[in-house]
């Protein structure tokens, strides 16, 4: 169990962690229009190396936090990623800011594989813990929209790095003050036999895997297009990217407050059908979003992001269900890998998709991919509600 001040602090960092990935997305016109760029789909590839350096680096992460320690890992991750984001803001060119994006992805990798393990640790409600979590690295996203925007409009692009880059090394400082030291490495203690309630372990790497890998690609493309997106059905908002912020900034807290619903339900519900409700949800708000315009289509907005968002914990609570403290770590940092690295192509293709057939094929190409998140979940097998702390757990039942 942590004190206050370092739960604060590593739901602060989930919040940061999204937040920095998703600055340039909010920033991307301003800065194509600053480098001379005519367009700013043609801008958008630069950006793939944060995400791909995102995923990738998360393995080494995952490595460090179980065999030399989860707090050590968070102090480099709160420092590394505020004075990568400052190095963004002192970039002059495309190549120069992908450079700096992929620093950023390298910093931004080390919160998943160590920071959540590291909260989670010893939690007897660890959906819930997980839930808010989620809701603090989702309203990250919403201030990369709302913030950004009025830091864009207000004092420029640059500042927008700038800005919470000194938060982010001071939020560093005060969670090596704060956090309590770890007497070993998490590796280095003994592992608790597990049950797997019916599934192999290779099974549950699998699955978490792949139904990962679809959800990362599938808030890739949402989180990453939304700006734009939501500037395409309001064209006389479009030129003031402070109210397209605000709005969108709404969109992801109404979201982010599903994480919580869900994290309560995850410590409560099966886990199959609870999943696959989250995800017909999510098919549902695509489907609408497509034909929709102006308001009705900001509606499908919110349906659709929450649902995405309400997909997020279910990875996690999978790891904390099925694998051990010991090496959750890198348990985390595999299977993110994996995950993140694919799913980075996703902010490569929104340039080139939207340039050629619009944003009407990007969102059939969201749709196409919940519907593989779909099909993963239902090989789920069936398992038991999660048991109340203190009471004696039932044997799984079969497929």
């Amino acid at each position: 169990m942590h004190n206050l001040t370092t739960r604060l602090l590593l739901n602060l960092g989930h919040a940061l962690d999204h937040m920095f990935l998703l600055i340039f997305a909010t920033a991307v016109t301003s800065i194509a229009r600053d480098f001379g760029l005519a367009r700013w789909e043609d801008l958008m590839p630069y950006s793939v190396p944060a995400f791909f350096c995102f995923g990738l680096g998360s393995l080494p992460a995952g490595r460090f936090g179980d065999l030399w320690g989860r707090r050590p890992m968070m102090v480099v991750f709160f420092v590394g990623i505020g004075l990568a984001s400052i190095a963004v803001s002192l970039t002059a060119s495309p190549l120069q800011l992908s450079i700096a994006m992929a620093l950023i992805g390298c910093a931004a990798s080390i919160y998943h594989p160590v920071g959540i393990p590291m909260l989670v640790q010893g939690e007897q409600r660890p959906g819930w813990v997980i839930g808010l979590n989620g809701l603090a690295g989702n309203l990250g996203v919403a201030a990369a929209a709302g913030v950004t925007g009025l830091l864009i409009k207000y004092f420029g692009w640059r500042m927008a790095f700038v800005v919470p880059g000194v938060i982010s090394v001071l939020a560093g400082i005060a969670f090596a003050l704060a956090a309590t030291r770890e007497h070993s490495a998490p590796a280095k203690k003994k592992a608790a036999a597990g049950e797997h309630q019916g599934m192999s372990m290779a099974k549950v790497l699998f699955i978490m895997t792949v139904a990962a890998t679809s959800g990362s690609t599938l808030f890739n493309f949402s989180t990453s297009s939304n700006f734009e997106l939501l500037s395409s059905k309001f064209a006389d908002l479009a030129s003031d990217p402070a109210q397209i912020g605000l709005l969108l900034a709404i969109v992801y807290t109404i979201a982010s407050l599903n994480q919580l619903v869900i994290g309560r339900l995850i410590d409560t519900v099966a886990l199959k059908p609870l999943y696959i409700s989250v995800v017909v949800l999510q098919l549902f708000g695509l489907i609408v979003a497509s034909g929709a315009e102006g308001w009705l289509f900001y509606v499908a907005q919110i349906v659709f992001m929450a649902a995405i968002f309400g997909a997020i914990p279910f990875t996690d609570a999978m790891v904390v269900r099925f694998v051990d403290d010991a090496m959750r770590s890198r348990v985390s940092g595999m299977r993110l890998t994996v995950a993140l690295g694919a799913s980075s192509l996703a902010v490569w293709l929104i340039g080139p998709v939207v340039k050629q057939a619009g944003f009407g094929a990007l969102i059939w190409v969201m749709v196409a991919t919940s519907f593989v998140t779909f099909m993963v979940v239902n090989t789920l097998p069936k398992t038991p509600a999660p048991k109340a702390p203190g009471e004696a757990a039932s044997p799984a039942p079969g497929k």
